[in-house]
């Protein structure tokens, strides 16, 4: 490993230099094993804890096959669904890893007793497999975490809708919370050369889902004008949809829990803020009844910060426990996108308010592969940001996963993985510059 970051961090490396290095047999990744699924079982969600579960192992290096790159990760970040990896919820990841591993003979590498987990990297390419062209060793770059194979027609012109399709790190193996990683060579995207490793590690997966929940055509198609409701809008997903917001001319109306995230979305050029906690909603009288009358109460606080008007679009995640509200309170025809149930799965609302009034609820999930470049594109132009607050080792990723689970965090939750210490990796000091308050707004905090 110590050859390989020299290389990166020389400026006189050359791309024969990456090619001619010779790769470990094994190198360290985060894992969950497949004999410890059952051991929180019995316990309640909110009290099963990522850092029993998630172990630092040295594993061996998979081999590279045709499309294919491995990547050494300089950084990478902890999304939800690392946390829902390490608490085996909904179900055990080694369900997809066996799934995918029955269909063909280059994917039974995934099927193992072990899942090195992460849908974020930023690094440096070592090597690529027969048919790639685009891509070569020494370039750096992020990847996005869609996985699919292409094979079938259903994925043609929307490619989150291949049969085949999953999520790099989360249904596959070899995930970018680890020294090196294997990804599809059309999951790499060149990385924003303004930002550091940890910096450009954290937008991809949590920014590609906020731009087609919200911008893309396949979500809700936001325009200038629209009033945008928006749950956890200083968290990992929201704090982008707050931004795509912002910069696409509508009116984000962020929904926080506390003072100090209130601040964090007024910070970022929000000025309708709820914090739900200081107003004191609770959507569910009890465990199996919603309560009407905070929905109202609810809408009524929403038009007063909006001079009367009601919702056009709702960016919905925490799902149980919010969506009821959600549906009431978005306008006749408006739309509620969803591509997350973080509170849980089994949503329930009030239909009249649905049907009677033409809202549409539509579900999103993740974003493909034209998406993810155009929201990675977005950041490399500084027109959004990341909203990285507080970076780990690879060493305390249980202690980073423990903390978006709990919600903790503010923003999203970095990871070093081959890169020495923060800041590194920086290739554009100009650009940079002309960003740094919003580049560090999280870091502030």
């Amino acid at each position: 490993m110590k050859e390989i970051l020299d290389a990166i961090q020389s400026p006189d490396s050359t791309s024969a230099d990456f090619a001619n290095i010779k790769l470990p047999e094994s190198y360290r990744g985060v894992t969950v094993h497949k004999d410890e699924a059952e051991m929180f079982a019995g316990v309640a969600s909110r009290d099963k804890d990522p850092r029993k579960s998630l172990h630092l192992d040295d594993v061996p290096l998979p081999e590279l096959g045709p499309g294919e790159a491995l990547v050494a990760v300089m950084a990478s970040s902890v999304n939800y669904n690392s946390v829902w990896t390490s608490i085996f919820e909904p179900v055990s990841t080694f369900g997809f890893l066996e799934r995918y591993g029955r269909l063909s003979e280059l994917t039974k590498r995934h099927d193992l007793p072990y899942h090195v987990i992460g849908s974020d990297l930023a690094g440096v390419v070592l090597r690529t497999g027969p048919g790639v062209n685009a891509w070569q060793p020494g370039d750096e770059v992020v990847a996005h975490c869609l996985s699919v194979e292409l094979e079938s027609s259903d994925g043609h012109n929307d490619t989150m809708l291949d049969p085949e399709q999953r999520i790099w790190g989360f249904e596959t193996n070899f995930g970018g919370l680890a020294e090196i990683a294997l990804v599809k060579s059309n999951q790499l995207m060149p990385k924003p050369d303004h930002l550091s490793w940890e910096e450009a590690a954290a937008p991809g997966l949590v920014n590609s889902t906020a731009y087609r929940q919200l911008v893309s055509r396949n979500g809700a198609g936001m325009k200038q004008g629209d009033n945008v409701l928006i749950w956890g809008a200083s968290g990992g997903l929201g704090s982008y949809a707050t931004q795509f917001a912002l910069a696409g001319g509508a009116t984000p109306i962020c929904v926080v829990s506390s003072p100090e995230k209130a601040e964090i979305c007024r910070s970022m050029g929000a000025e309708a803020v709820i914090d739900r906690t200081a107003e004191g909603y609770k959507f569910w009288k009890d465990e199996n009844t919603q309560d009407p009358r905070e929905w109202k109460r609810f809408g009524s606080k929403i038009r007063e910060l909006t001079g009367g008007e009601d919702i056009d679009i709702v960016f919905e995640h925490p799902g149980r426990e919010t969506f009821g509200a959600s549906v009431y309170v978005t306008r006749k025809g408006g739309t509620i996108t969803t591509c997350a149930s973080t509170s849980g799965y089994m949503h329930q609302y009030d239909n009249r308010y649905l049907w009677m009034s033409l809202k549409r609820i539509i579900g999103s999930h993740f974003a493909n592969y034209r998406e993810a470049w155009e929201a990675n594109r977005l950041i490399a132009k500084g027109k959004i940001h990341p909203t990285l607050s507080k970076v780990y080792s690879l060493e305390e990723t249980g202690q980073a996963a423990y903390d978006v689970h709990r919600n903790l965090h503010q923003g999203k939750v970095g990871v070093l993985a081959l890169a020495p210490r923060e800041g590194l990796g920086v290739r554009n000091e100009e650009l940079r510059a002309q960003h740094i308050d919003a580049i560090n707004r999280f870091r502030n905090i």
